[in-house]
């Protein structure tokens, strides 16, 4: 194949994924909404338009010789075809394999468009089972579900009827770039902005000039009047001397004064004009690439009714999931920092929220739990984010307890706080109130993840919940990251700048204004004492770098629930701010977000105000320096590794020592507890299926010990079902670890979370 023919194969490859791509989600949806239809009619519209999809993909994937995208697509053509019948029911369990099915056809357009490989037989299999079903042999081996009632309200359409459109593809790409290269014509605004100003400087002089020429006129005058009054000899040394030539010039001068005084107001006017008349042209431009850019939030809200459809099933729960906004647009860049924390929320909504079916009824409540995700527009150019669920709601107690544990408060201090004081804590790392480790929970990395998106786009985010009422997530985020209002502040010879947004007062306060508490300054505003820190201080800047002054200029900033004052030698003046990030080599700086170009073409850093209310707070607590102590060594945690399979309880053995810590092994339950009453653990990794005591046996047995009752019990085994999950809950497990997801790095990972 010519090196032409490559590339046309690779073009028309790529052009083909986007297309499976759409096709798939299409097909995905409509099977989302096969299982809540009840109604014979729509069921038959539904299944219809899966079926045109599967039947697009088939001739798509022939187009590109992907022969095992269009022999599953042939399969699934004639399952489909069955389902056209009126009073066919199809089981839970023939959707989950079709869902299984999109994602075994996910992998092979993949494969296609990468020369990558798949597992031939896995295909096969799965074409064998679809003609199975189409022939009706699945459903005489398995009970059919009817389908649950219908829903509420019209069922979402399956296709939108739209005036056709002329449109052309462009690679994102491009659009990216292009857009990257208008934003910098803010910075050639900013530089024209610093010539008018620096042209309206020097008018201002000239004016200062003139006043001071306007006092001095009239003595200037009264000395040529004196001199034409002298006698001849003296009016010849005025007009032909040296006192002739100083009052040439100063005529001349002034001519000149005048003459410049009108070139300058005329540039000045000049400048102005262009000044303004680049900033629209500057704003039009990047206003329509940004419009070209925004999406709607749909795209990244689609994976989440198949998310929620299979951690319902796996955890025995009931969901439903409301999309309300899904058409409001936001930037892209935006959406797609989005996707994940959306993802943990859902999670986090399901696994920890929603009770289980039984016992929704024994409180009054349906069956089915509901999760909501909904978009709003707010004023300013942001957007609202809810995740909201009609679960238990946050238990205080368990926030109590895993504050305490992780170390972020003291015991007093727990038992002491008001309910919306523990809220923000759920947002650290590590912070959990499930009581097991799983696949699908139990780290407290979700909601940290979401705090950190939130800061990193410039953004807020909160919760409210009420117990057996349900909880609220709540995200608010600019619709655009490019440019942002931001505040310039001078300490010594550097400039920084602080997003406006973050800005809550700036004041001045004397020295007899700063208190000191506690060895801490604090100042009072409104009544109420704040803490007051040396931005200086914060960023470490040498002393000789900043200013000492009767009056400190201070900024009053705020993030989240935090709120400190930060004394500046400055504050300049606000103006827009074009954000450059880090490079890849700087990924990440402690305190700043990233840098912009001044109008004088400086750069000047801009501050991260998350990170640096930390680092105020931590700076604040930092007591008096000491010589750095000699590091004590750390003894060894011992580690009892139960296991009845030689190879398994080696492997384990191996990655354990490797690790760190100290090992020894039994060969089952009975012969752990043994083990474990002669003391000296620290953690226990054990399998669940042994002889003579199985693993959730010996973990309920050491929950009834009490010498042994607070050892770790992490449980890694290959029963993955949902009821031995709940098992190893009811047991007292502390992890429960898939050996078919086993993973060296999760299981260190959680054990390092444990102990």
């Amino acid at each position: 194949m010519g090196t032409r023919d490559e590339e046309f194969l690779k073009r028309l490859l790529a052009t083909f994924k986007v297309e499976a791509e759409e096709h798939l989600q299409a097909i995905s949806a409509g099977l989302l909404q096969l299982e809540k239809e009840a109604s014979v009619e729509k069921r038959g519209a539904v299944v219809q338009g899966i079926f045109r999809e599967a039947h697009s993909l088939k001739g798509a994937a022939r187009s590109v010789n992907l022969g095992e995208v269009e022999a599953v697509c042939q399969a699934l053509e004639g399952l489909f075809s069955t389902w056209k019948h009126p009073g066919v029911l199809v089981s839970a369990s023939e959707f989950d394999m079709l869902h299984q099915v999109l994602d075994l056809l996910a992998r092979l357009t993949a494969a296609g468009v990468s020369d990558a490989s798949v597992d031939q037989s896995q295909v096969q299999a799965v074409i064998r089972r679809l003609q199975r079903a189409a022939q009706g042999q699945l459903r005489l081996e398995e009970e059919p579900v009817s389908p649950v009632p219908e829903p509420p309200g019209p069922p979402p359409p399956t296709a939108v009827e739209s005036a056709p459109v002329e449109s052309v593809r462009v690679a994102l790409s491009k659009l990216q770039e292009l857009l990257q290269q208008s934003e910098e014509f803010l910075s050639a605004r900013l530089a024209v902005g610093q010539i008018l100003a620096e042209v309206n400087e020097v008018g201002t002089a000239l004016m200062t000039w003139r006043a001071k020429w306007a006092k001095v006129q009239p003595l200037i005058r009264a000395w040529e009047r004196g001199l034409e009054a002298a006698p001849v000899a003296g009016r010849a040394a005025a007009t032909y001397g040296w006192q002739g030539q100083i009052c040439e010039f100063l005529h001349w001068s002034e001519t000149q004064h005048k003459s410049l005084e009108g070139r300058i107001g005329h540039l000045a006017k000049s400048t102005e004009q262009g000044y303004w008349l680049l900033g629209r042209l500057v704003e039009a431009l990047t206003g329509d690439l940004k419009k070209v850019l925004m999406l709607p939030f749909q795209p990244a809200l689609e994976i989440l009714p198949r998310l929620v459809r299979d951690l319902a099933r796996a955890s025995g729960k009931e969901a439903e999931l409301q999309i309300q906004g899904g058409e409001i647009e936001i930037d892209r860049r935006v959406l797609e920092e989005l996707k994940t924390p959306l993802i943990h929320l859902v999670r986090n909504c399901l696994d920890h929220g929603l009770e289980k079916p039984e016992e929704r009824q024994r409180r009054g409540k349906p069956r089915q739990g509901r999760i909501t995700v909904a978009i709003t527009s707010l004023e300013g150019g942001t957007v609202e984010i809810k995740v909201a669920d009609d679960g238990a709601g946050i238990d205080p107690a368990k926030v109590r307890q895993a504050a305490v544990k992780l170390g972020l408060r003291t015991p007093e201090e727990a038992g002491a706080a008001e309910e919306s004081e523990l809220w923000p804590l759920i947002f650290e790392a590590g912070l959990t109130t499930s009581p097991i480790i799983t696949d699908i929970s139990g780290r407290g990395l979700g909601l940290a993840i979401l705090r950190e998106t939130a800061e990193k786009l410039g953004g807020a985010y909160a919760v409210a919940s009420q117990p057996g009422a349900g909880t609220t997530f709540s995200l608010t985020l600019p619709i655009t990251m490019a440019t942002f209002r931001g505040t310039l502040v001078r300490l010594g010879r550097h400039v920084f700048v602080v997003p406006t947004k973050n800005v809550e007062q700036a004041l001045r306060v004397s020295q007899a204004q700063i208190r000191t508490v506690e060895n801490r300054e604090t100042i009072e505003i409104n009544g109420r004492a704040l803490a007051l820190v040396r931005l200086g201080d914060v960023l470490e800047l040498p002393e000789d770098a900043r200013a000492t002054r009767g009056f400190l200029p201070v900024l009053v900033l705020t993030a989240g629930d935090k709120r400190i004052a930060f004394a500046v030698d400055e504050v300049l003046y606000e103006q827009e701010v074009l954000e450059k990030p880090w490079g890849g080599q700087l990924s990440r700086v402690r305190n700043l977000s990233g840098v912009t170009i001044l109008g004088t073409g400086e750069l000047a850093p801009i501050l991260n105000v998350a990170d640096l209310l930390k680092s105020a707070v931590k700076s604040s607590l930092a007591g008096p320096r000491l010589a750095p102590a000699v590091p004590e060594e750390r003894e060894q945690a011992a580690i009892l590794v139960v296991e009845d399979s030689i190879t398994a309880r080696t492997l384990l053995k191996n990655i354990l020592e490797g690790a760190g810590y100290r090992v020894e092994t039994a060969v089952d339950g009975l012969d752990a507890f043994g083990k474990l009453k002669d003391g000296g653990f620290d953690l226990v990794v054990s399998d669940v299926d042994m002889p003579r005591m199985n693993g959730f046996d010996l973990t309920a047995r050491i929950r009834r010990d009490r010498e042994l009752a607070e050892l770790p019990v992490v449980l890694v085994t290959a029963l993955e079902s949902r009821e031995d999950r709940e098992r190893g809950v009811e047991a007292g497990a502390n992890a429960y670890i898939v050996k078919s997801s086993f993973d060296q790095s999760n299981l260190l990972e959680t054990i390092k979370r444990i102990i």
